[in-house]
């Protein structure tokens, strides 16, 4: 039989769209599920404030009367004013190992993106760089951390095969938290007398969510010039501080602020919430917050979210700063390892700086590029 490419259009379709991956995945032992619920409300304009800039279509394929395959198209205009060009973006692509199939969906995309005067697609990415970004193309045999993605290995071949190229890559490196060397702290302490900065920690989330607006502006700032990124206006610093900050460890947040009591960088992590997650399978009720929270208050593993520093103070020191201050809070919890989220393979200072931890780099995400 052919494959069936339907527009999702209702909200039931919409689920199912969300759905398609927990039969896809059955009995990986690496895939995290997200909360079902919240992977919908990304999707719907009346609780993605992304809309405002952003055009959205998704599709499911269908096959022998079941659901083979998904796929969503984006296009961010904020992005393409940016960069002065009509780019559009794929996203979210997942289907069986069938050619047919996942042909007909990136088909369907491209003639979607062709249509709005797209003239290039690029991804898999979201609708920003806060959402889901690239294909998994290496480590396969690790659980992701929650901000990162996991895919089957075909996906790429597929994706080659409709004449899909490299356009750049993230690494992620697995930390073991050590001891920190005598060394590492009095060097912190020079930094910190040298540029007057003081390192703020915190008990509560309410105390984190004052400085919110000062987070996202040395966000906006020092991720300015990255690729596939975006300023964040003040609906959607509200919605991710709403979506992610409230639920964090605020422990695992440090801020680094001047003489003057500016922020000017940043360091947020979070618990390693894979493990949580697959037992919550995609609903936080009737047990899965209970899985959440545990994870949450008794971390093992933690994850590097997001780090910001001002451009005018990147390169002298403050990254190694934070680092040590969160390693301080790390080894009073009793964490053992930490995954850094993905950093641009162009990123060498970063890279780096995580070699001189103990560390492997065990994964590799890409984003593919094709011009229409």
């Amino acid at each position: 039989m052919s494959v069936t490419i339907k527009e999702v259009k209702t909200k039931s379709e919409l689920k199912k769209f969300v759905k398609f991956p927990f039969g896809l995945y059955r009995g990986n032992a690496y895939w995290i599920p997200p909360i079902i619920s919240d992977e919908v409300k990304v999707m719907l304009p009346e609780t993605n404030p992304a809309f405002e800039f952003s055009d959205a279509k998704f599709w499911i394929a269908e096959k022998d009367g079941k659901i083979v395959g998904r796929i969503g198209a984006i296009i961010n205009k904020l992005y393409n004013e940016k960069m002065g060009e009509n780019i559009g973006r794929f996203s979210r692509p997942e289907f069986i190992d069938d050619q047919e199939v996942s042909a007909a969906l990136f088909k369907t995309a491209e003639k979607w993106l062709q249509d709005k005067s797209m003239t290039k697609v690029m991804g898999p990415l979201g609708f920003s760089n806060l959402d889901t970004q690239g294909l998994l193309i290496e480590g396969f045999d690790f659980l992701p951390s929650i901000a990162s993605v996991y895919h089957l290995p075909y996906f790429q071949k597929h994706i080659e095969a409709l004449g899909y190229q490299k356009e750049i890559d993230w690494v992620e490196f697995r930390l073991t938290v050590e001891a920190i060397p005598e060394k590492s702290l009095r060097l912190t302490d020079v930094i910190k007398k040298r540029y007057e900065l003081d390192v703020l920690s915190f008990t509560s989330s309410k105390e984190v969510l004052k400085w919110g607006d000062q987070i996202f502006e040395v966000l906006n700032s020092a991720f300015e010039d990255l690729f596939a990124v975006i300023q964040f206006n003040d609906r959607m610093k509200q919605y991710y501080l709403n979506k992610y900050f409230k639920v964090l460890n605020p422990r695992l947040i440090k801020l680094i602020i001047n003489k003057d009591k500016k922020l000017v960088a940043f360091i947020v992590a979070g618990p390693g919430l894979g493990e949580a997650m697959q037992k919550a399978n995609g609903k936080l009720f009737p047990f899965g917050m209970f899985h959440l929270m545990k994870a949450i208050k008794h971390p093992k593993v933690i994850d590097l979210l997001l780090t910001g520093i001002e451009p005018g103070l990147q390169g002298q020191g403050l990254s190694a700063l934070l680092i040590s201050e969160l390693q301080k809070t790390l080894l009073e919890l009793g964490v053992e390892f930490t995954e850094t989220t993905g950093i641009f393979e162009t990123n060498h200072k970063a890279i780096q700086h995580w070699k001189n931890y103990k560390h492997i780099q065990h994964k590799r995400r890409r984003c593919f590029v094709k011009t229409l």
